[in-house]
């Protein structure tokens, strides 16, 4: 009987890898994101590559019709899920003080509230089987003090760490996945100055990827992909929290026009 996973964010980045991992590993795919054309596209693409069923969603997370769209189909008991990636995301680059309310409560949405709902729907059926994976895609921007991008990832991962230890003695496995500077469109979108980052410093979006898919199948609460970043979510999490303050602005008003 094949399995199936629900990958949010999926036309491209990291939601992308995702889909060609488990594509390659046999999983019929439902896509999730806004932009129809873009999800056929990589729809038929995968199914030519690696001869899954792939169906798309198109919904915007954002919205509470496009969140409850996903609701109804991770949680429908005919067709049940097994693996779950919650991944859709943006930034903002503007600080708190200049930004659009609007854009506030869209990013809370789609950070938050989004991947909050779609475990919550997930969860009974894969309890129910005793089988399941969920990978939310958070940020070692999670521990840091970088305005509410680094709030909502940090919402995500406390989160994950909750569920995999109340889940800890069934077969069902929540992972949050802590990745530093990642090759995707994230930062294109937001507009963000990236160009003195150092190029030691950025991942490729398949070798999170792999790094996020052995660490959730062997059980791990949270993965950290790369050594650099191994090191610099140990500073985050026990260096003084004034030093952490300090760096995590340092970081985000490098990041905005000037």
């Amino acid at each position: 009987m094949s399995k199936t996973a629900v990958i949010t964010g999926a036309s491209a980045g990291i939601g992308g890898s995702f889909a060609r991992l488990l594509g390659r590993e046999g999983y019929d795919l439902v896509l999730v994101a806004r932009n129809e054309d873009r999800l056929k596209a990589t729809a038929e693409e995968l199914k030519n590559e690696f001869g899954v069923e792939c169906e798309i969603l198109v919904a915007d997370l954002s919205t509470e019709q496009g969140c409850k769209q996903v609701e109804e189909r991770v949680s429908d008991p005919l067709r049940p899920i097994d693996v779950l990636i919650n991944n859709a995301g943006f930034g903002i680059r503007d600080s708190f003080q200049k930004s659009h309310i609007e854009s506030e409560q869209q990013l809370l949405d789609v950070l938050v509230r989004a991947p909050m709902r779609l475990m919550h729907s997930a969860l009974p059926l894969m309890r129910e089987r005793n089988s399941g994976i969920i990978i939310n895609v958070s940020s070692v921007a999670g521990w840091i003090a970088g305005g509410t991008y680094s709030a909502a990832k940090s919402y995500l991962t406390v989160l994950s760490e909750s569920m995999h230890t109340e889940l800890h003695a069934t077969q069902v496995n929540v992972l949050a996945l802590c990745p530093g500077f990642t090759h995707t469109e994230f930062h294109q979108r937001a507009k963000m100055r990236m160009n003195a980052l150092p190029k030691f410093m950025w991942l490729s979006a398949d070798d999170v990827v792999n790094k996020a898919w052995a660490d959730a199948r062997s059980g791990k609460a949270i993965s950290v992909p790369g050594w650099q970043y191994a090191i610099v979510s140990s500073l985050a999490r026990f260096a003084p929290r004034p030093l952490v303050r300090k760096v995590g602005m340092n970081v985000r008003v490098r990041q905005r026009p000037k």
